[in-house]
């Protein structure tokens, strides 16, 4: 006897999801808001593919014969590596290289899309989630940094997260720069040890003043007994680190008057340099154009402790952080924390070109906004109602070109049906599939009413939610004004349907208290 085959397992890949219907409704509605912004600041959507080749990403990718740390990556058929994108602003910097004589600077621009991380996936990390950037690249000022922080301010509103419940925190790697150079990490020498300064400082939300000074002096062990080592630096320079993570705004380390002065203990050990003063007249100037713009502190905030982007920004940096309160995979209440940000990046143009192409642009993740929307239950879930089901009872050419006209009929009119494409002799079988796909209106006819020039309207709704779900004697009575099913002429099909379906909806509003 011959063996069977094993049959295929489906099986999902390990760090990618599947999603349903309400969920991508969702997140269309919710981009829908975020694109209306980035259009009234003028910015125009591009496209740009998934896959671009390897070495365009950029240096933050492995040397090794098969480029796939950290990247997706395949090998084309003329044996150059491609990989998935694992962001939208290196593909942008292509772009704009590869068309820079056509484009016309400022360049403002958005994309929303899909980018793929090669990880570890975890709870929460996914290897695939979708972006959402705006980016202006040839505008060298930092109002442009102003306007992407504004805009981020203004997206955040859009989307129904009221004032006191996120804010855009501001920073500027110049400043960060200064103070590596302070303490003895500037240099091409030192760009290992300062990265690991860099990503210290970048945990101070997780781990605090004390598990930070720990990952900058001898190390820090975690709960699980792993051990981070630390970047060995002084005492004196780690004080002057932790003021800076510390202060709620510049203005509580430095005094500002024709020169910077710093008036903290720590930091006053040290002289302010020439990165340090630039980056700080450019956070000034950033404040003082947002609060004209009237985009106080609550909205958006210089902050000396963001640090964002190690590897390429080169400027002020911001992240759209959101202030209520979650609970975390350990059932502890913390704050939910950044949903997007970005920053100056003037060199990554400078890698085609060979010229300075000064830009800078912020990336809102979607997955993880959606999930805050959903925790301040401004996420738009309803159901979109069910399509209106236009059932069979003969399926001769003759009959399906009758029930046909009658689903165009009803689209045409901006109704959602459909045509029953099952087995249509098992007229029992489709007023399941009615129930099942949650249809509201069922249209039913026969032989009988096509010979009368009549059909058959089903209220499926009325038979099956709103009468289980009536309480109160007024709903009671005013549904007993509808009979669950009724005879009309076939020429009323489309007026009757939408009055039955808007006589749902009222009831939908009537039994949640909206009327």
């Amino acid at each position: 006897m011959a063996k069977k085959p094993n049959k295929l397992k489906a099986r999902l890949p390990r760090g990618f999801v599947d999603r349903s219907a309400a969920e991508i409704r969702a997140a269309d509605e919710m981009i829908g808001k975020i694109r209306e912004v980035y259009e009234r600041y003028g910015f125009d959507p591009i496209e740009t593919p998934s896959f671009e080749y390897t070495d365009c990403l950029g240096k933050f990718l492995p040397d090794t014969d098969r480029p796939n740390a950290g990247v997706f990556s395949v090998q084309d058929d003329d044996e150059q590596w491609m990989s998935l994108r694992y962001d939208l602003t290196a593909p942008l910097a292509r772009h704009v290289s590869e068309n820079i004589n056509e484009i016309q600077m400022p360049y403002r621009t958005y994309r929303a899309g899909w980018v793929f991380r090669n990880e570890k996936p975890g709870p929460g990390r996914f290897r695939q989630f979708m972006q959402f950037d705006a980016d202006t690249v040839g505008a060298p000022g930092v109002q442009t940094d102003a306007e992407m922080c504004m805009m981020m301010a203004d997206a955040m509103e859009a989307l129904g997260i009221p004032r006191g419940q996120y804010v855009i925190r501001v920073n500027n790697r110049k400043v960060l720069d200064g103070v590596m150079e302070a303490i003895g990490l500037g240099g091409e020498d030192d760009a290992e040890r300062r990265l690991t300064v860099l990503r210290a400082m970048d945990k101070y939300d997780k781990f605090g003043a004390e598990g930070v000074r720990l990952l900058l002096g001898a190390g820090r062990k975690d709960e699980s007994g792993d051990f981070t080592a630390g970047a060995g630096l002084s005492d004196v320079a780690i004080d002057a680190i932790i003021e800076i993570l510390e202060a709620s705004a510049i203005d509580d380390l430095i005094d500002y008057t024709n020169d910077l002065t710093f008036k903290t203990a720590a930091l006053s050990k040290f002289a302010i340099n020439e990165s340090f003063d630039a980056g700080f007249r450019e956070l000034k100037l950033i404040s003082d154009l947002v609060k004209s713009g009237g985009y106080m502190s609550d909205r958006i905030s210089i902050d000396p402790s963001v640090v964002r982007g190690l590897e390429y920004y080169t400027g002020p940096v911001y992240e759209a952080e959101l202030l209520f309160d979650v609970k975390n995979e350990k059932g502890e209440v913390v704050q939910f924390g950044s949903v997007g940000g970005g920053g100056r990046y003037d060199g990554l143009v400078k890698r085609f070109t060979g010229r300075d192409v000064p830009a800078t642009g912020f990336s809102i993740g979607v997955s993880r906004l959606m999930s805050a929307l959903k925790n301040l239950g401004k996420l738009n879930v309803e159901d979109v109602v069910a399509p209106v089901l236009v059932t069979v009872m003969d399926g001769d050419a003759e009959a399906l070109g009758r029930y046909q006209k009658m689903t165009q009929d009803l689209r045409a009119a901006g109704i959602r049906a459909e045509m029953y494409q099952g087995n249509w002799k098992k007229f029992g079988n489709q007023l399941k599939y009615a129930d099942r796909r949650d249809c509201p209106i069922a249209i039913i006819q026969g032989s009988d009413e096509r010979e009368a020039g009549e059909l058959q309207i089903k209220d499926l709704i009325e038979g099956a939610r709103l009468a289980s779900e009536a309480t109160d004697v007024d709903n009671i009575t005013w549904r007993e004004s509808r009979p669950a099913q009724i005879t009309i002429k076939t020429d009323d099909l489309v007026q009757t349907v939408r009055t039955l379906l808007d006589q749902q909806a009222e009831d939908c509003r009537r039994l949640s208290g909206d009327v």
